[in-house]
């Protein structure tokens, strides 16, 4: 590795985006650190382990290094800032359920929140001069998305008033609507990082991202919406639906293009930006969509159950609204269509066959 290499630290490394972005810089030269511990599993049981996927990680590049290192040990990050001084830090890791907050508070905003600060602070201290990225969400929003007026069609919920056309702008408020203890902890995060980046005058953006997804995803019930929906048509599993008739709307981005978007940031940071992150119009999916067109990939039928209740504070019909990220970034743009996105899930982790 050459002295004058780039230096980028990930966390979440061993996550979807976390492990698109390792590889995405490995192969462009960078010197990449990744942060991750395998709390995925511990969320979420076997289906969210991502010991295969560092695995993966660990033969398929040449400049990786993984530390095992838990955000919220506030000492540790601390010290690997000061010893790795980054050019770039990513941050991913989460505890991404909105579900699972419910359950365990604490660990959701520690996670959350109180590693985010950590990671602000150390960065703060060792390279203030150093774009922070951080992966947010459009839970940040709440349920004030539901708000806006819609209209019923036969498979998907959609804008009734032409106004709303291209979706959420970032512009919607964050306070006064129902987030779950998943959206509230990020939002805490979110706001943290706009006010590290003004207060601070530090390069950094808040992505707020919807549906991210791709064929690294370690998807599980009621989290990794495409990547658990392919694998359960995959491996015969019993699908629930939950509410608003599977006809529920989500725009999707491939991991992919949201490393590109990482790479626009760093030749071109901003102080205390926000941008939604995610597919946009051309890339919205109703779930009972999305359904069809993996049994036709895949040659298999689905085992459906409709639960007639749905999640707490889940969005009905929920696009991105691009536009602001398209006037700063004008010359990014999604290189991953859905259908393509589409075909590679079908093919399970690693291009698999199912």
């Amino acid at each position: 590795m050459s002295s004058t290499a780039r230096r980028v630290l990930i966390t979440g490394s061993s996550g979807l985006i976390g492990s698109e972005a390792v590889t995405y810089f490995d192969q462009r030269g960078w010197d990449v650190h990744g942060v991750d511990n395998n709390m995925r599993r511990d969320f979420f049981g076997p289906d969210g382990d991502t010991t295969w996927n560092l695995e993966r990680l660990r033969h398929a590049t040449r400049h990786f290094t993984h530390h095992n290192q838990d955000i919220r040990d506030r000492a540790a990050m601390l010290k690997l800032m000061a010893e790795l001084h980054p050019d770039l830090i990513i941050h991913c890791a989460s505890q991404p359920s909105h579900d699972l907050a419910k359950d365990r508070p604490f660990d959701d905003f520690d996670v959350n929140a109180v590693g985010t600060l950590n990671l602000l602070e150390a960065t703060r201290r060792s390279c203030p001069e150093s774009p922070f990225i951080f992966m947010s969400t459009n839970k940040v929003y709440g349920d004030a998305p539901n708000e806006i007026p819609l209209v019923e069609q036969a498979t998907r919920w959609e804008y009734a008033r032409p106004e709303d056309y291209h979706g959420v702008s970032e512009s919607c408020r964050i306070d006064a609507c129902l987030h779950s203890l998943f959206g509230a902890s990020k939002v805490a995060a979110d706001v943290m990082v706009q006010e590290y980046g003004r207060y601070f005058n530090m390069p950094t953006v808040c992505l707020r991202g919807g549906c991210l997804t791709g064929p690294n995803h370690s998807g599980a019930e009621l989290h990794g919406f495409l990547a658990y929906l392919a694998r359960a048509v995959r491996e015969g599993r019993t699908y629930r639906i939950f509410g608003y008739k599977g006809k529920q709307v989500r725009d999707n981005i491939h991991s992919y293009d949201v490393c590109t978007f990482f790479e626009a940031f760093y030749h071109n940071p901003r102080i205390a930006a926000v941008y939604n992150l995610c597919g946009g119009r051309e890339n919205s999916v109703s779930m009972l969509e999305a359904i069809s067109r993996f049994e036709d990939l895949i040659g298999k039928r689905l085992d459906v159950q409709y639960v007639d209740e749905n999640r707490v504070g889940d969005h009905i019909c929920y696009i991105s609204d691009l536009r602001r990220i398209h006037a700063d970034y004008p010359t990014w743009r999604q290189e991953y269509t859905l259908e393509r996105t589409f075909a590679e899930i079908s093919r399970g982790p690693q291009g698999d066959a199912a």
